[in-house]
């Protein structure tokens, strides 16, 4: 009842704040998650979990029900974020690993990171938690914009306690190679917790970029927290209960940070960024509502993700949205936030009109989404798929034909209509193919 209070408290207006007494810009907090389904939440219509902290993030402001990560893996959609650009185009087509045999990106040198951005107009940046988009100079967060790190530089751990990646430490603060003690997520959460309480020594705004890596593989909560689970849901079967017990820890810790920012006074004019990286992966017991498929996949069940944006006094809480807005959107629209003017070229756009509850037309808009891999079901080849209106055509293998569906009558995609509509077909094929030949124009490994 008392996390409920604080919350609540906090997502309101509040009659005193930390404000950049110089300029009066919100202070910018992007919290995003990993491998969480459209229906792991219980804003999502999860009914096995309890999610107070980000269900009550989601009530405070905008829920978005169509919003859409970049690609349907880790890498990519992280450098979309930061760089309002598609992946490719960021020089991020997969996942980047730490064998070069096995890494499908190196981050352009050419792209302007948000950090970098926002710096301009004064603002601290910090990224807490898992980066994933570059191991060595010129690719760690410090390098890019970042005034402080404190993280996780891999893509993903071994051990949420030993915090290694075949067997190598990638926890880092800046420069300094750390072992921290503790579960990987209560680590970032006290981490984003005493930077929050850092920034009451400054009026300059600040930008926190949040990555957890929860609720990835491996599916390890604390004991305390499954033992929880279980004798609340006795039903569920074991799978089920580890992944709900690690997305409900981690909910916790958001809470902690949601908590840190009210008792520092900077719940009047902070905006607050919520969203996952990419589908939930099904065969560890995810839920992506009843989308078709999960993480990996260009259906919907990988692309579709829980979000949300608060901002207290210019987001209507209680609001929603089926704009379908894409993660390298985020980047815009903090810049309009920010007043920062954008001097050069991103495929992201701002929907900072529809946070204002203005009707913001997308139907002209072709969305692009993929993926490079390795292995032998992809032997370094893409997968691909546009969104065009209702229209998505989609390729889930490179050795499989491209199928066609009509997302508005068939939103659950059973139904291919590639020999049915052969115009809407050759239509999307073609800015498809225009997309491909694009993101051929830059380099993806490094020389």
């Amino acid at each position: 009842m008392k996390r409920c209070i604080v919350l609540t408290v906090l997502l309101a207006i509040v009659s005193a704040g930390h404000v950049s007494a110089r300029t009066g810009l919100p202070n910018i907090v992007v919290i995003l998650v990993d491998d969480l389904g459209y229906g792991d939440l219980s804003s999502y219509g999860a009914t096995d979990m309890h999610t107070p902290a980000i269900d009550g993030l989601v009530a405070s402001g905008m829920r978005f029900d169509r919003f859409y990560a970049n690609s349907s893996v880790c890498s990519p959609t992280r450098a979309s974020l930061l760089s309002g650009r598609y992946p490719p185009m960021a020089g991020v087509p997969g996942v980047i690993r730490t064998r070069a045999e096995d890494s499908w990106g190196a981050l352009s040198e050419d792209v302007i990171l948000l950090p970098e951005m926002l710096r301009r107009k004064g603002y601290h940046t910090a990224m807490i938690g898992k980066w994933h988009l570059g191991l060595t100079a010129p690719d760690r967060p410090h390098d890019r914009g970042f005034d402080f790190f404190e993280g996780f530089l891999g893509d993903m751990m071994d051990d949420y306690y030993n915090h290694r990646r075949q067997g190598i430490n990638y926890m880092r603060r800046n420069d300094e190679v750390i072992t921290p003690e503790g579960h990987a997520t209560d680590l970032f959460s006290s981490w984003a917790v005493r930077y929050i309480e850092s920034r009451t020594a400054s009026s300059a705004p600040f930008f926190l970029y949040l990555a957890y890596n929860a609720p990835h593989t491996p599916i390890q909560p604390p004991e305390s927290w499954l033992q929880r689970v279980q004798a609340r849901e006795p039903g569920l079967d074991e799978d089920r209960a580890r992944l709900v017990a690690l997305i409900e820890h981690m909910d916790d810790g958001i809470g902690h940070v949601l908590e840190a920012l009210e008792a520092n006074g900077y719940s009047e004019n902070t905006l607050i960024v919520f969203a996952s990286d990419n589908g939930g992966q099904l065969n560890v017991g995810a839920n992506n509502g009843a989308l078709r498929d999960g993480k990996q996949s260009m259906y919907e069940g990988g692309l579709r993700v829980p979000a949300a944006v608060a901002w207290p006094g210019v987001v209507a809480s209680g609001s929603a949205s089926d704009y379908p807005a894409l993660t390298m959107d985020i980047y815009p629209t903090l810049l309009d936030a920010a007043d920062v003017r954008l001097t050069h070229f991103i495929e992201g756009r701002s929907f900072l009109p529809t946070l204002h509850g203005e009707d913001q037309p997308w139907e002209e808009r072709y969305l692009f989404f993929s993926r490079r891999e390795g292995n032998l079901r992809f032997n370094g080849k893409t997968i691909e798929a546009v969104r065009h209106g209702p229209w998505k055509l989609l390729q889930n293998s490179p050795f499989a034909p491209l199928e066609l569906y009509n997302l508005e009558d068939d939103p659950l995609e059973t139904t291919n209509l590639a020999t049915d509509e052969p115009d809407v077909f050759r239509r999307l094929a073609v800015a498809l193919r225009g997309y491909i030949q694009e993101a051929g124009k830059v380099p993806w490994q490094r020389r």
